[in-house]
């Protein structure tokens, strides 16, 4: 029998494979909330298969009271879809902090029976967020490039100014010309930094190996800044190669390390854990491409500090945004970037017992050519 010989699978079949083919958890329960059909997603989602579904109500697989099942009712006495958004759903069979948003319609055909679809809302964040992100950087852009010009200019007279009246002056007065001249370079050296946002040269990526990056930064952190804290590694030794520019992972992750460290403080139990992993990675836009890549490399910096505010968290990632007392809130905004520009992802999760910042990176395609084990360069 010849491929065009092949018989269309029925209508049953066409509807099955078409909802496995749907990457959403979808179930239809009947009047009595028993579960008579399960996706494949909706497998993984509820961590079970559907026989075993199949054999227990809906209320056996959610948390006790949820709105799920209050939504349910309600589609069935209006006979009219509903949605809700930002359902709580967590619970220790589905995870912690799981949110979702829940699509509910009635079937005509089946009195009482109705379709649930969940959409996680980890996901559609992780997006949005990465998102905000770009468009912060992209408005520190226009500052960094407005101050580099209105006040690095003036601020280099001030402080000729100020060297010249240092020679003229009492040794009283001499302590003021040298404050302008401090504070001057000091002002100089944060324009400088926020120049880096206004770079818009395209990136140079190449495939590396993330495992020597993070070797590197941890020889600096330990031997500088946090060469009290023990530093531990959680590596998948089988990990890709990421693409991406060296340099550039190197300066993400001694900023996270530091901020980490920062967060540590003076703790004499203080650990940074850094770790790898491949896990099944979510897709998003490149930046200047209409591609969209798949992220399975995960790279997580995590400390056991006092974790990061409420209120902060979710404006972390923004320019200016910093809970120290002499902090200019640009380092983790040029994280940001960076990560955004190479299409990744990063997200931070915060407890009182630690913080943990998650990179989600894309892999290196070709894997006929060598990765970059100890240089910048392109590999040869």
């Amino acid at each position: 029998m010849s491929a065009n010989d092949v018989p269309a699978p029925g209508p049953a079949d066409a509807a099955q494979i078409v909802l496995n083919t749907i990457r959403r958890p979808v179930i239809m329960v009947d009047a009595d909330d028993h579960i008579t059909y399960a996706n494949a997603d909706a497998e993984d989602f509820f961590r079970v298969s559907a026989a075993m579904l199949a054999r227990a109500t809906l209320e056996r697989f959610v948390p006790f009271g949820s709105p799920i099942l209050a939504l349910i009712e309600q589609v069935r006495e209006r006979l009219a879809p509903v949605n809700e958004y930002r359902v709580d759903i967590s619970s220790p069979r589905l995870g912690v902090e799981k949110i979702v948003d829940i699509y509910v319609a009635p079937v005509p055909e089946l009195a009482g029976s109705v379709v649930v679809m969940f959409q996680e809302r980890s996901m559609a964040d992780k997006i949005d967020r990465q998102m905000t992100h770009r468009g912060a950087a992209r408005s520190v852009t226009g500052l960094a490039a407005m101050l580099a010009h209105e006040i690095k200019n003036p601020l280099s007279g001030i402080r000729g100014a100020a060297q010249l009246l240092e020679t003229a002056v009492s040794d009283e007065d001499r302590a003021l010309t040298r404050l302008i001249t401090d504070e001057t370079d000091r002002i100089v050296s944060l324009v400088d930094r926020m120049e880096v946002f206004s770079d818009e040269r395209p990136i140079e990526r190449y495939p590396v190996n993330i495992h020597v990056v993070l070797d590197r930064v941890k020889a600096i952190a330990s031997n500088g800044f946090a060469r009290k804290i023990n530093i531990l590694e959680d590596y998948d030794p089988s990990l890709p190669p990421v693409f991406a520019n060296r340099d550039q992972l190197v300066q993400v992750f001694l900023n996270l390390i530091k901020n980490a460290a920062e967060a540590i403080g003076s703790r004499t139990d203080g650990e940074i854990t850094l770790s790898t992993a491949f896990r099944p990675g979510m897709r998003v836009s490149v930046p200047g491409s209409q591609d969209r890549v798949s992220l399975p490399l995960e790279f997580c910096v995590h400390d056991n500090g006092s974790g990061v505010s409420e209120d902060i968290l979710p404006i972390l990632f923004d320019p200016f945004i910093t809970t120290k007392p002499n902090g200019s809130g640009l380092g983790l905004a040029l994280v940001a970037k960076i990560v955004g520009e190479h299409g990744g992802v990063i997200e931070c999760e915060s407890t009182p017992r630690g913080t943990t910042f998650r990179v989600l990176m894309p892999a290196w395609k070709d894997t006929s050519l060598p990765q970059d084990d100890h240089k910048g360069g392109n590999p040869a």
